[in-house]
């Protein structure tokens, strides 16, 4: 049984950071945020294909959240900087052992496994 564990989370005020963690108990090539707000779908933040360094981003975190990938295939990070009140939500973290197509990498059914996520509240 594959776990995946975020940690991380908190209550910051707008124009915080946060960095979550986010650790996987078998080696993955392909990893991602997301994330999901009382009443909306989970939505895609960022991707890191490990092989590579790839990575990719929503829009609306551009230029605020950077993905990073640990020195094994068990670790990623996403620092979280100019936090606003519209990033609350709990973050999930998800991976596959196997590499993605690009076009498959903001789906969450491309990953195989999942984190129980982790709560980030930014108030205004």
């Amino acid at each position: 049984q594959v776990q995946v564990v975020e940690s991380g989370g908190g209550l910051v005020q707008t124009g915080d950071s946060l960095r979550l963690s986010c650790a996987v108990s078998s080696s993955s090539n392909a990893m991602a945020w997301f994330r999901q707000a009382p009443g909306k779908e989970r939505e895609f933040v960022a991707h890191i294909t490990w092989s590579d360094g790839s990575t990719g981003y929503a829009d609306s975190v551009k230029g605020r959240f950077t993905i990073s990938r640990g020195s094994a295939r068990d670790m990623v990070y996403l620092q979280m900087n100019n936090l606003r009140p519209e990033d609350t939500a709990v973050y999930y973290c998800a991976a596959n052992p196997n590499r993605l197509a690009l076009s498959t990498r903001r789906a969450p059914t491309s990953y195989r496994y999942w984190g129980q996520g982790t709560q980030v509240t930014v108030s205004s």
